[in-house]
């Protein structure tokens, strides 16, 4: 993803700030919330990184049977993937 993680922070930041001014919410004291924001936006924003680390290292495992049967590797890397975006659900 292109956001870097620095911009995340400041924009979990800024919405928390915006959430409590305009007493959308309230917020224990004990509670970080741009800290709970920014990790769950961190997250959701790594989510697809995640996943193509995880269909590269399936198709690292079968490389020699793709070579052999001349797939493509672009072709199964978006096979995979949106296939395993289907079976999770995951909205990229």
């Amino acid at each position: 993803m292109g956001l870097r993680r620095e911009y995340v922070r400041l924009l979990s930041t800024k919405v928390a700030e915006e959430l409590v001014q305009q007493e959308m919410i309230e917020v224990p004291e004990d509670l970080n919330l741009a800290e709970q924001l920014f990790q769950v936006m961190d997250a959701e924003i790594t989510l697809e990184d995640r996943l193509n680390d995880e269909v590269r290292t399936l198709l690292n495992q079968y490389s020699d049977q793709m070579r052999q049967s001349g797939a493509s590797y672009q072709e199964m890397f978006k096979l995979i993937k949106n296939k395993l975006v289907k079976e999770r659900k995951l909205v990229l």
